[in-house]
């Protein structure tokens, strides 16, 4: 089952964003969880204000684990953080 996770920055938060990108990237590359689509969400100025993902994951628990492991979330970048199921329906 797909699932999206949308995670939105706290403010002023770019620093953090990026102390902890080294890290998220290489959690990124090595987990074994299908990662369908991901990147960062931008503000109007083109700033990262936040990251969303689409996974394959086997139920909500599994996301779940996947998001709480991010080294972003660890570090406390992450204001909020939704994770709803998704069914992709058009790509082109």
């Amino acid at each position: 089952m797909q699932f999206i996770i949308y995670c939105k920055d706290k403010p002023d938060a770019l620093e953090l964003r990026m102390a902890t990108r080294p890290a998220h990237l290489a959690f990124i590359e090595a987990t074994p969880l299908p990662i369908v689509l991901a990147g960062p969400l931008l503000g109007e100025d083109g700033a990262m204000r936040g990251s969303m993902f689409i996974v394959e994951a086997d139920d909500l628990a599994a996301a779940q684990r996947f998001s709480a492991a991010d080294p972003y979330r660890i570090a406390g970048l992450f204001a909020s953080v939704e994770i709803h199921g998704f069914r992709t329906v058009v790509s082109r």
